[in-house]
């Protein structure tokens, strides 16, 4: 009897032991929480610098030069797919003399929309819309010309968000800024030029 009694209470001991042992395990052993993925819906604001470097129409002038500014966008994001707006507005070194003028262009601004695919964290995209921007034609005699003029953008580009709240760009844009006419050439001159550029934005 006594041989009995021992032997209950030891599978009953057992047996309770046994569900304190299984969920110590499952505690050591709960696999982590993935990491969530970069948000990009919502408002930026950035800074950027690149390198501009175009034509001028009815003249060998190729204006070059640093350029330099600030965007602001808001994104849509729907799964993998972002769709937004960007607008920038840039100053620019880029000029070029084709005797006996010079060309530059000191300032351009785009208004654009944005689609693309997410990779993980990075963003990769396309762009296209408006621009404006002006044109200036200095002389040899002192006279000095500017016309503003409008046209398109476009461009590809990727963005990685490296932060909650940052991420950092680069991007290629073509600019073409229609002929304007001018009283120092005699001419219309217009400007088509390639922007290559990187940049971070700030995401609210």
């Amino acid at each position: 009897m006594r041989t009995i009694l021992a032997a209950t209470l030891l599978i009953a001991a057992t047996a309770g032991a046994a569900p304190a042992r299984a969920a110590d395990l499952g505690h050591y052993y709960t696999a982590p929480a993935p990491l969530s993925a970069f948000s990009w819906a919502g408002p930026y604001l950035g800074a950027n610098i690149g390198y501009e470097w175009g034509s001028v129409t009815n003249s060998s002038a190729q204006p070059s030069g640093i350029a330099g500014g600030l965007q602001a966008g808001y994104n849509w994001q729907f799964g993998q797919f972002v769709v937004g707006a960007e607008t920038d507005i840039q100053a620019s070194a880029a000029n070029d003399t084709f005797a006996p003028w010079q060309f530059s262009n000191p300032w351009f601004g785009t208004v654009r929309g944005r689609a693309g695919v997410t990779i993980g964290n990075t963003l990769i995209f396309g762009t296209a819309g408006f621009a404006y921007g002006s044109l200036t034609v200095d002389s040899a005699g002192n006279l000095s010309e500017t016309r503003t003029s409008f046209g398109f953008a476009a461009g590809l580009g990727a963005e990685v968000g490296f932060t909650p709240h940052w991420s950092a760009k680069a991007e290629w844009l073509y600019l073409d800024l229609s002929d304007r006419t001018f009283s120092v050439t005699g001419t219309t001159n217009g400007l088509t030029a390639n922007l290559i550029r990187l940049g971070v934005n700030y995401h609210f």
